[in-house]
């Protein structure tokens, strides 16, 4: 059971006597809700009722936890606690996806993630660096092109493909060159069902069970289709392993690690994990790296003045691409503020949905087995209570030592407890290796949306900013 998260209260109070917007007849909260904003609803809702309050979807009831601390009581109760909500699970078995560590829970859960962590630890990742330079110099290729051109850049396109050029590298031995225009099925059915698993988690009533609409038709295409795309990398895999059997002694990626733990039997990890965890790696490796990264451009687009603090340290650190070290990305420490100061304004997952295990008590409220609640991420970190200008983008709070320091309890991009995103340091290396290319390379000519407005929100799976363009200069040396 949690324990209070903060203070002592006589009473504990229930579900029901919680504070909250009315809900309407039968459609609860979601009848006030767009689907693409619904993060921005619900921490409206936050500031006017308080760190810990009701909404309702449709006749079920979700308690909101918006105080860091109450989000991080909860979060570290996993998975014994809590768990993620059982209808997502169902969500994707009925779209036919495969459960990776993502989507598992207890003692499989256990079993998958001591092998995803031990692929993801940064020794793993370090051996695998120059792969990641490869692709980084893939990229900037490809802007110098279009600087040449003067050619309008989508930045959220170009960085997906980026994201998933390095995934498909590190985990599966496979080069996918999507930069260049090459195959792009992976990226271009992730994008149809990501959005389809968050939309469905929260409807009202599922009548995909019942009817198939035509968006419903191109979803199933889309899960068939990379659900072949994924079993072609597994059996490239698996013909990698026969032809060369010392492989198996030292896997040279995730895939064949799954592979042959698969094969000796006794590692609680079967052929339906391993595909699993393969498509795990591709939908929550991509938006997440490739969003954050876009937003942290953006930011320092707008402030200059940390963007030539972030250049000035990229050219005296790791000046030439062609040359990154692991080193040098590891000697970035402005620039992983700048991260930092992203992620805390526009984290791609401003929201956790849980579910819980046993009956809990969180705050001085009585959480039943089965209840959900919801976690917001953005609540307190940009709350002037808690930060010192709070609104603005400021890299420098995250190098501050003492009581200047920030509370990085504030802001938790990767989760916390026991079930952090076990991606988190390659996610930052991803980031920093990408914008110390650019920053070394090219002037940002523009950065922006069409209009020139700030890019919207919008929440899918993760949260994307809406139609951003970038065009470049290239630097002279």
């Amino acid at each position: 059971m949690i324990e209070q998260a903060i203070g002592s209260t006589p009473t504990l109070r229930s579900i029901d006597q919680l504070p909250g917007p009315r809900p309407w007849p039968l459609a609860g909260n979601l009848g006030q809700i767009r689907p693409e904003r619904i993060h921005q609803h619900v921490e409206r809702w936050s500031r006017e009722y308080g760190p810990i309050f009701r909404i309702q979807f449709g006749s079920t009831p979700v308690v909101v936890l918006a105080g860091h601390e109450l989000v991080n009581a909860a979060l570290r109760d996993r998975p014994d606690g809590f768990r993620r909500p059982s209808i997502t699970a169902q969500v994707s078995n009925e779209m036919g996806g495969r459960p990776g560590v993502f989507m598992a829970e207890g003692s499989v859960w256990r079993d998958q993630r001591r092998m995803v962590m031990t692929a993801l630890a940064p020794h793993a990742i370090k051996a695998y660096f120059p792969s990641l330079v490869k692709v980084g110099l893939r990229l900037q290729k490809h802007w110098q092109q279009a600087a040449k051109q003067a050619r309008v850049i989508d930045l959220c396109e170009d960085l997906k493909r980026y994201s998933v050029d390095i995934i498909a590298g590190l985990a599966f031995g496979t080069e996918v060159n999507t930069i260049d225009g090459g195959e792009d099925v992976i990226q271009r059915h992730m994008d149809v069902i990501l959005p389809e698993v968050a939309r469905r988690s929260v409807a009202l009533f599922p009548y995909w069970r019942y009817i198939r609409l035509p968006r419903d038709r191109h979803l199933d295409r889309s899960v068939q289709a990379l659900s072949s795309a994924v079993d072609a990398l597994i059996a490239t895999a698996r013909q990698r392993l026969q032809d060369e059997p010392q492989r198996r002694e030292r896997p040279a990626n995730l895939l064949e690690a799954m592979i042959c733990a698969a094969d000796e039997g006794g590692s609680g990890v079967d052929d339906m994990a391993v595909a699993g965890n393969v498509s795990t790696m591709l939908l929550a490796g991509e938006d997440t790296t490739s969003n954050t990264l876009a937003w942290m451009l953006y930011l320092l687009h707008q402030h200059p003045a940390a963007l030539e603090r972030a250049r000035a340290e990229v050219l005296r650190v790791a000046p030439d691409p062609a040359a990154f070290s692991i080193e040098q990305m590891d000697g970035l420490d402005y620039l992983d503020a700048c991260a930092q100061e992203a992620m805390r304004l526009k984290p791609v997952a401003p929201f956790i949905p849980l579910e819980a295990l046993r009956d809990s008590v969180i705050g001085d409220v009585r959480i039943p087995q089965g209840g959900l609640i919801w976690c917001v991420m953005r609540h307190d970190s940009v709350s002037e209570l808690q930060v010192a200008r709070a609104a603005e983008f400021d890299p420098e709070r995250w190098l501050q030592q003492g009581s200047d320091a920030m509370n990085k309890q504030l802001a938790m991009p990767f989760g916390a407890g026991l079930r952090t995103c076990p991606g988190r340091y390659l996610a930052l290396l991803e980031i920093k290796l990408a914008s110390a290319m650019l920053l070394s390379s090219f002037d940002i000519a523009r950065l922006s949306t069409e209009n020139g407005a700030e890019p919207e929100e919008r929440m899918a799976f993760t949260m994307s900013p809406i139609g951003l363009r970038m065009q470049l200069r290239e630097r002279r040396a």
